[in-house]
């Protein structure tokens, strides 16, 4: 069963940076695309960033040219580097398999605030 350990938000100021990590437990995802989600409150969860295991990395509109996804598969560790922040990207930040959800981690909370 593949985990998923999601860390690095926190509270930072608009127009600042943070990146997060993932860490999971399924060296074999190294061939599926996995990606990057944030549920903010009140709102349903909602995919921010993808990365297949070969070809392009793919992003919600809302961070195109702000946010990267990126991964390390000899480290098992996906990585959301987060530029420009705004106070609409205050949510929980997850990671998962977009084709096959698994179960989901504890997330990682991001908050935007001045």
């Amino acid at each position: 069963q593949v985990q998923f350990v999601e860390s690095g938000g926190g509270l930072v100021q608009p127009g600042g940076s943070l990146r997060l990590s993932c860490a999971h437990s399924g060296g074999f995802l190294r061939f599926f695309s996995m990606g990057w989600y944030r549920q903010a409150p009140g709102k349903q969860r909602e995919l921010v960033a993808s990365i297949p295991y070969v070809g392009r990395t793919n992003y919600a509109d809302f961070v195109k040219g702000r946010f990267t996804i990126s991964r390390d598969n000899a480290k098992n560790t996906l990585y959301l580097q987060m530029n420009n922040l705004t106070p609409e990207d205050t949510a929980v930040y997850y990671c998962n398999i977009p084709e096959e959800l698994a179960a989901w981690g504890q997330g990682t909370q991001v908050t935007v605030s001045s």
